[in-house]
C-alpha cells in the first residue's frame, strides 16, 4: 500500500510521515510512504495547505497532522 505525504519538509510533515509509519507497523499493515516535497507536485493535487495525505491517488487529509484513528481508517479502507 502506498501513502503519499505532501509537504515541504516541515516538522508537521515529518510528524505525519512518522505517525503513519508507526500506526501501520503497530497494525501489521505494510505501507510505502512516499514524501512529495516539490510545490508544483503538491499543487497538482489541489493542495494549498500542508501536510496533506494521499491514499489511492485521493487526497484524504490536509492542513494538520492526522490523528491515529484517522490513519487506522485509511489503512483499513485500503486493505
Amino acid at each position: 500500500m502506498e501513502i503519499k505525504v505532501l509537504g515541504t519538509g516541515c516538522a508537521k510533515c515529518k510528524a505525519t510521515a512518522d505517525l503513519i509509519a508507526q500506526v501501520a507497523a503497530e497494525a501489521g499493515k505494510p505501507v510505502e510512504i512516499v514524501k512529495i516535497e516539490e510545490m508544483r507536485q503538491i499543487v497538482g493535487y489541489g493542495v494549498m495547505t500542508t501536510p496533506a495525505v494521499v491514499v489511492g491517488e485521493k487526497v484524504v487529509h490536509k492542513g494538520a497532522v492526522p490523528s491515529r484513528d484517522q490513519v487506522l481508517v485509511w489503512l483499513q479502507e485500503e486493505a
